[in-house]
């Protein structure tokens, strides 16, 4: 009697699909940015932790069939109430979440049906944050915070005022090369934004003059092509980090305040420079769209925040359309008044 081997397909099961999710389909097909993949990483090591600890799933032994709609949805709640995370960032978990199953869909029809059910969670209403930014008064005085005196000081004032003139993201302001620069009519920057999707952005005379005293004092690395060389470097020659870029604001934020020059209730992050950038666009009255090709906004519904945020123009547009109908009188100060009661039945 002879035993006849059969030779069994293994089904690819989590470990494979996760494999080409984020070696093939996000960084192949989807082109998306470094820092997608990186909170999509994010996203699945949470995931796993999530899995290990509440469930006591091992995460060599996890497979698709033990992922269903109620484990997830356990694991969005995990992360608000045990890791106290925002309603933004529960959203911002669930999107990853999502963007698998719908390769997962579309690759393996076997799990058609749980991809499905783990598609239909909803995201979770989060309140509408506030947009930030600084009055033009205020970006001057911030700008006007390192000194030309020294090298890194020279570096900082092209710095700061590149990140305000283009509103280029953080990593899109560490990116730039020499290469990126033209400082020839029309002068631009060339942005490398999310999904490497590139567009000119144009800068002003006075960032021209600074680019070209900069590039002229700055010889870059003899090793590295003189396009090649990223516009900003540490003392080391590298390339900025986003780290090293939100130091240095911090460390200007401070010795305006130091000074009593500057005082405002957030946080100034590079990010305020971009916001700050799109609103004083606004008031210079720039139309949206293109402000949307300045910021590099797929849709102008993501810029149209920045008219929704923008108190001063309200005020004004209600000033200019609306009749002061108020009375004009000089109500007396009660603090002046021995009995308040009699303040308040003049008032009546």
């Amino acid at each position: 009697m002879f035993l006849k081997e059969v030779d069994t397909v293994k089904t690819p099961d989590l470990p494979y699909f996760i494999s080409q999710f984020f070696s093939s389909y996000l960084s192949g097909q989807k082109n998306v940015s470094r820092n997608t993949i990186i909170s999509y990483a994010t996203t699945f090591k949470q995931f796993f932790l999530f899995c290990e600890e509440a469930k006591q799933l091992k995460v060599e032994r996890l497979t698709l069939n033990l992922i269903n709609e109620s484990l997830v949805t356990d694991f969005l709640d995990w992360l608000e109430k045990s890791r106290n995370v925002s309603m933004t960032t529960r959203n911002q978990r669930l999107v990853a979440l999502h963007s698998f199953f719908r390769y997962v869909q579309k690759n393996s029809p076997v799990h058609m049906e749980l991809s499905s059910k783990i598609l239909n969670i909803p995201y979770k209403k989060a309140p509408r944050t506030m947009v930030s930014y600084l009055c033009e008064d205020d970006m001057g005085t911030l700008l006007a915070q390192p000194s030309g005196n020294t090298q890194e000081g020279f570096r900082d004032m092209v710095l700061l005022s590149v990140l305000y003139d283009t509103g280029a993201r953080v990593q899109e302001l560490v990116d730039i090369k020499v290469k990126d620069v033209r400082l020839e009519k029309p002068a631009v920057v060339t942005l490398h934004g999310k999904g490497d999707k590139a567009r000119q952005v144009p800068i002003m005379p006075s960032t021209v003059n600074l680019l070209q005293s900069y590039l002229t004092s700055n010889k870059g690395n003899p090793g590295i092509a003189r396009g090649d060389t990223p516009l900003f470097v540490n003392q080391r020659g590298e390339a900025l980090s986003r780290w090293g870029v939100s130091h240095i604001i911090d460390k200007y934020v401070r010795k305006a305040q130091a000074k009593g020059e500057l005082c405002v209730g957030f946080p100034i992050t590079p990010h305020i420079f971009r916001h700050s950038k799109a609103m004083h666009m606004l008031h210079a009255g720039i139309n949206l769209f293109y402000i949307r090709d300045i910021l590099g906004h797929v849709d102008v519904s993501t810029t149209e925040i920045y008219a929704r945020a923008d108190t001063e123009m309200k005020r004004k547009a209600i000033e200019a359309s609306c009749e002061d109908i108020f009375p004009n009188e000089n109500f007396q100060d009660w603090n002046e008044s021995s009995n308040i009661m009699s303040f308040l039945d003049s008032l009546c």
